[in-house]
């Protein structure tokens, strides 16, 4: 990071970033060109998980390549001033890069959707078999994060 003095180090505020946000940004790579989606995530313990249709140009990318980058960030203010360069934004985000796996395995999909749905509400879910054979999680195992605020 060029900016060190805005570097966030602490990893406990870093996962909270993580425990609070709402919208997550996947990454991927389509040949020689970025592809990225805002997505509904959940985090927990170093991982991070998305649920999908079976289909799309977001799986065949993954399945092509599992290297993924991720985004999340926290708006707090915009800094306004009199001057357009005097304007600014208050922030705090989260970036890193794992590695992509597709869970098909049924218990696994519903731990991968416990914890998603976990992210926004404190009750217990329970999943039709039928919405369980239309989904599929992805799982995001982190191995590079950086956290920034401004």
């Amino acid at each position: 990071m060029r900016r060190k003095e805005k570097e966030i180090k602490d990893t406990k505020e870093i996962e909270k970033i993580l425990e609070e946000a709402s919208v997550c940004r996947l990454a991927m790579v389509d040949g020689d060109k970025p592809y990225i989606v805002p997505m509904n995530f959940g985090y927990r313990d170093g991982i991070l998980f998305f649920h999908s249709a079976k289909q799309g140009r977001k799986i065949d990318l993954i399945k092509k390549n599992p290297n993924v980058c991720f985004e999340v960030d926290q708006l707090i203010r915009f800094k306004k001033a009199k001057m357009a360069c005097e304007w600014g934004l208050e922030y705090k985000s989260v970036i890193g890069s794992g590695r992509a796996l597709l869970l098909d395995n049924i218990e696994e999909k519903i731990k991968g959707l416990h914890i998603i749905m976990s992210q926004y509400s404190q009750r217990t879910f329970e999943y039709p078999d039928e919405m369980l054979e239309k989904t599929l999680v992805i799982k995001i195992v982190i191995d590079r994060i950086t956290g920034k605020q401004s």
